[in-house]
């Protein structure tokens, strides 16, 4: 079943065209990793599928309908998105934070029930971040605030998840396990839409890779068809050469930046 499907998009900021003819989409239990450089307009394209862009042609639906026919609220308890920055100007604690994604869920008082802490509870645990839940969300880390605004996004309980740049402030350690709690949150039957930078880490959670070249997709398909040399390249700018570690994993190394065309 498909949950989210971009068809024909074109997108614009400030008057300059940013994704042109964008065709997309997102199938119930996948993994969908968009990769590509600075620029390419992957967190624009993240935008309009959640519905704070609007696009200037194409059709975005979501549920086999069409974005605009969703409330906010609907929409909300729908499609999460986590941003690659979050400002929270107030020091709430961290577990307050990641229990108003419940908000989209709360009856007309407003008031949290225990089986909303119980989710949220449950995700703080399954983040790794429970010990930080009474810390305010201004003196923790930027990678423990991060893990906090996943730890929403799963509150929140949608089908979809948008994840923009969710390793960027991570260790290591922190990406793997993000990444392996993506492939758990597919085989539950969510269906996740994760922007990254990472190539080899990406490509292991996985199951379909979309390559985003100057706002259009220029490959999209299984990890073995689209993590190649020759479309990695072109679309980052660099030569590259890909390896294939004893497990099976496919890993990119950039060897030097592609001369660049003559203005």
């Amino acid at each position: 079943m498909t949950r989210l499907e971009l068809r024909g998009v074109d997108a614009s900021l400030g008057g300059r065209p940013v994704l042109q003819g964008v065709d997309l989409s997102l199938s119930e239990g996948e993994v969908l990793v968009l990769v590509g450089r600075n620029g390419a307009g992957k967190t624009t394209l993240l935008r309009v599928a959640s519905g704070l862009v609007r696009p200037d042609a194409g059709q975005v639906e979501i549920l086999g309908r069409p974005l605009a026919s969703f409330g906010r609220r609907e929409l909300a308890r729908t499609v999460a998105m986590v941003t690659q920055e979050t400002t929270i100007p107030f020091p709430f604690r961290l577990g307050e934070v990641v229990l108003m994604g419940r908000s989209p869920h709360l009856g007309l008082m407003g008031f949290e029930t225990a089986a909303d802490r119980r989710l949220a509870q449950a995700a703080l645990e399954r983040l790794g971040i429970d010990d930080l839940a009474d810390r305010s969300i201004q003196e923790v880390s930027g990678g423990e605030r991060q893990l906090a605004m996943v730890a929403r996004a799963l509150v929140q309980d949608a089908p979809i998840l948008l994840l923009d740049e969710p390793t960027a402030h991570l260790d290591v350690r922190r990406r793997l396990q993000l990444l392996a709690l993506t492939r758990e949150l597919a085989r539950e039957g969510r269906s996740v839409l994760v922007v990254s930078h990472d190539l080899s880490l990406s490509a292991r959670a996985a199951d379909r890779l979309a390559v985003l070249a100057e706002g259009r997709v220029v490959a999209q398909g299984p990890v073995e068809d689209t993590l190649r040399p020759e479309v990695i390249g072109p679309a980052f700018g660099v030569e590259a050469e890909l390896l294939t570690t004893r497990q099976g994993d496919r890993v990119v190394v950039p060897i030097r930046p592609t001369p660049s065309k003559p203005s």
